[in-house]
């Protein structure tokens, strides 16, 4: 009955006109990025984090999760038209969804995509709604001891699952901590590593750090790769599946819910990992494993339903933890803290309008995907054929603009472009910048949670495992270390950092 309660308040604030429209304009964007190979979806929500400071907490983050989940939506358009995912997340669809279109049966293929993504977004609603209050629950009898190890354990899986080289990922997490230790020390209230900048008193402001890193960083990038997209040139006919389509995608599509739902909770990339996860279930259950690859329906509907899944449920560690498990869920917490709300348990009590609007928007929002996206198709297909040339000029004055607009601080700028060479440098000597912006983000708060655990144990650190739950975090961090000096799974990380290369 709480939960109906809970939901029938988030159905008040997520149907109000404003929040509609946060809403709209969030999956349109978010549509938009997908569909535009190049920028991305951190990028772009850290584009527009600084123009969210003046907008409602509920409406501004129902519009950024809005651009994160359409992201993963239009993505699968490209994948299947041009055989280019927009998103790192579609490049499995583009496996069978491609081979689709060149059959001619885009339309099919898109729509699988389309109403797969849907089911998806209502069964990570319902996880959301369900288990968001039982973690936060539990979250309940955290203290700041347990806290802490929660964050070394976070901290210590975007180092291990990272793509790259696990030194570099570690680097990453140290500068993201050193970092985040500039401004004014929290006990003493003595400034600390400001290099004599007054503008850096407060700490190096998150905005910045997030705009210069993803999204100068990647306008960059884009800029000196040269553009190849070959448009599908047919016309797009038959947009419903068969009912044989129906019959064989419906199942992968259930399955891929509930992989990218339980994946997507977890810390690490799991919308990026759960596409991946899916394809390789329903190739592994297939009576005809053969057709995949070549155009095979459940290659679709599986993956594109587990991406959309995951980026859904990460939303609950997020919220309820204070934990970010991706790199997008990290701006959102700076989007939460510019706005003076901290994430953690406290966010269902303290705002439960924010967060049952924020759950039930989600379902709103898939609603509006599969409503609006079928036919705009024909202008998705025509917008691809813009040059990012003649898109980087808006988007660089965006970030400038939306930088400068929070403290109206030309240091914010000189700052601005500072973080932009750096991202750029991190991308070219292949330094992953996840790991970097999460301990950036929970440096304060992890330097105030050991400072609190070290004044209830008198400076005495067996509290961290004379206590159950954060005796378990820290054995878990310890062995996700284990693990990787093992030689089968060294050897796996070579071969794919070889692959990679």
């Amino acid at each position: 009955m709480d939960i109906l309660t809970s939901l029938g308040l988030g159905l008040s604030v997520a149907l109000t006109l404003s929040n509609l429209a946060f809403c709209l304009l969030g999956v349109l964007v978010g549509t938009l990025v997908g569909v535009l190979p190049g920028l991305g979806t951190t990028a772009t929500i850290a584009i527009l984090l600084p123009l969210t400071f003046q907008l409602d907490p509920t409406g501004s983050l129902i519009m950024l999760a809005g651009i994160y989940y359409g992201a993963q939506y239009g993505g699968s358009t490209t994948a299947i038209l041009v055989n280019m995912p927009g998103e790192g997340t579609s490049v499995v669809t583009a496996l069978d969804g491609y081979q689709m279109a060149r059959r001619g049966r885009a339309g099919a293929a898109l729509a699988t995509a389309a109403l797969s993504s849907f089911l998806a977004g209502t069964v990570a609603t319902a996880a959301v709604s369900f288990l968001g209050p039982l973690l936060a629950h539990a979250a309940l009898l955290f203290g700041p001891v347990e806290y802490f190890s929660l964050m070394v354990f976070g901290l210590t899986m975007s180092i291990v699952i990272s793509s790259g080289s696990l030194t570099k990922a570690g680097a990453m997490v140290f500068f993201g901590l050193l970092l985040g230790a500039v401004g004014t020390d929290i006990e003493t209230g003595m400034p600390r590593m400001n290099f004599g900048f007054l503008e850096l008193y407060d700490g190096v402001e998150f905005a910045v750090v997030a705009v210069g890193l993803y999204g100068v960083a990647e306008i960059l990038v884009n800029l000196e790769a040269p553009e190849k997209r070959s448009i599908l040139g047919e016309k797009l006919t038959n947009l419903w599946p068969t009912k044989e389509d129906f019959k064989r995608g419906a199942p992968a599509a259930a399955r891929g819910s509930i992989i990218g739902s339980v994946l997507g909770i977890l810390p690490g990339n799991g919308a990026v990992l759960a596409p991946f996860v899916s394809y390789l279930v329903e190739k592994t259950i297939s009576k005809v494993p053969g057709q995949f690859g070549k155009g095979a329906v459940e290659g679709v509907a599986g993956p594109e339903a587990a991406n959309n899944a995951a980026a859904q449920t990460a939303f609950i560690p997020m919220l309820t933890l204070g934990l970010p498990p991706n790199a997008v869920m990290a701006v959102m917490i700076g989007a939460l803290m510019i706005q003076g709300i901290v994430p953690g348990p406290q966010v269902m009590t303290s705002q439960p309008a924010l967060f049952w609007g924020l759950v039930v928007s989600m379902w709103i929002g898939n609603i509006l995907l599969l409503v609006i996206n079928l036919p705009l198709i024909g202008l998705w297909v025509q917008l691809l054929r813009v040059p990012f040339r003649l898109l980087f000029p808006a988007i660089v004055l965006v970030c400038f603009v939306g930088v400068y607009s929070l403290r109206n601080s030309t240091f914010d700028i000189a700052m601005l472009g500072l973080f932009g060479l750096l991202g750029y440098a991190m991308i070219k000597l292949e330094f992953e910048r996840t790991p970097f912006v999460i301990a950036f983000i929970l440096g304060d708060l992890m330097e105030e949670k050991l400072r609190q655990s070290l004044l209830i144990g008198q400076g005495d650190l067996s509290a961290f495992f004379s206590r159950p739950i954060s005796l378990a975090f820290l054995l878990g961090a310890a062995s996700l270390v284990v693990l990787t000096f093992l030689p089968t799974v060294r050897k796996h990380r070579a071969e794919a950092l070889s692959e990679s290369e």
